[in-house]
């Protein structure tokens, strides 16, 4: 193996324009640690937040800034690797050597299972937009089982790692009627597979073009968002909906509250439509309603995702495949969102 690879990363804050392929040392994997190549890493809207520095600071909305605060740059992106692990630190097994793993992204406030994620690989430390990288063993799963190709193996970790999370803090149920908004997108498509793959009754939001693919993911019933969307809703679940995983938020959190049944839970996972929410506190406490926020997933979760991913119960769609110095293009592309699935690189 040469000392060197390949990998992209970026410098400052900015437009796709900043990511540079360039030449680097392969890392040593530490005590504790393995070192994986990199056969498929999928993007994710936090690469582009990441690279813009979007997430502000409690007090700045408009600094730049990671998900978690400021960053330690240059930083090489990519927190979603599926690939071969190729050596191992000290204190690790050497069984791993050659197994084919899926990385767990998330780095932990706790050692238990239902620790917080606090970090994450690519952003906080240095990501799969490369040849290698390396990754706690205990974060390594092995997926030798699995009959998911390589790029659905990267599709996993982010967008159905946070859309599982959302579900498991939801307590979706088996039956129980479920919104999925933005579900056109890589956690929403995910909450879709997911949520139809538990029982529920999916109620998706997509725009026109996109229905079909929500529909063949496992929606029972698609909603346009161009339309009058609550008008939709009341039509399609007379009764209320139990609960909704919402990656959109803004002015759809604010006027949709009174579309949960007594008891509903309405769990966030993103911004697409807006950061700042204002909306009547009295129909949150008068029907015992549960407003839950929810960032990525806990190592529980993410088992059971595995575990999910071993039995091939569910099945990524990837839209598009790029090589790793198409990486800039990939991003813009993942802009546009003109795609249904996700977008994976090839280092």
């Amino acid at each position: 193996m040469s000392s060197t690879m390949q990998a992209v990363r970026f410098a400052h804050h900015g437009g796709p324009e900043v990511l540079e392929l360039v030449e680097v040392a392969v890392p040593a994997p530490a005590a504790g640690d393995v070192l994986v190549r990199v056969d498929a890493v999928a993007l994710n809207n936090t690469d582009l937040w990441t690279r813009e520095g979007s997430y502000g600071l409690p007090g700045e909305p408009e600094a730049l800034a990671g998900w978690r605060g400021p960053l330690d740059l240059p930083r090489i992106q990519g927190a979603d690797v599926a690939g071969r692990v190729d050596a191992v630190g000290a204190g690790v097994d050497a069984h791993l050597v050659g197994r084919r793993v899926v990385v767990d992204p998330a780095d932990y406030d706790g050692d238990g299972p239902a620790a917080h994620p606090v970090g994450l690989l690519g952003s906080e430390r240095d990501g799969g937009y490369a040849e290698y990288v390396t990754a706690p063993a205990d974060q390594v799963h092995d997926m030798e089982s699995s009959p998911l190709t390589d790029d659905q193996l990267a599709a996993l970790p982010t967008a159905y790692g946070t859309a599982l999370g959302m579900i498991e803090r939801g307590d979706l149920a088996e039956g129980e009627t479920v919104l999925v908004t933005g579900a056109s997108g890589g956690v929403g498509l995910a909450a879709v597979q997911l949520a139809h793959a538990r029982g529920a009754r999916v109620l998706a939001v997509s725009s026109g073009s996109k229905l079909d693919d929500v529909r063949a993911a496992g929606a029972d019933v698609v909603l346009d968002r161009g339309a009058d969307l609550a008008a939709q809703v009341r039509e399609s679940a007379p009764d209320g909906v139990d609960v909704v995983l919402d990656v959109v938020a803004g002015d759809l959190l604010a006027d949709g509250l009174p579309l949960l049944a007594e008891g509903g839970r309405w769990v966030v996972a993103g911004a697409l439509g807006g950061y700042e929410v204002a909306f009547d506190v009295r129909r949150l406490y008068l029907h015992n309603l549960r407003l839950v926020g929810s960032s990525m997933h806990t190592r529980d979760h993410f088992a059971l995702l595995m575990d999910l991913a071993r039995e091939g119960a569910v099945r990524p769609v990837v839209a598009a495949t790029y090589p790793l110095d198409a990486a800039a293009r990939a991003q813009e592309d993942l802009a546009r969102r003109t795609h249904v699935g996700k977008l994976v690189l090839h280092p």
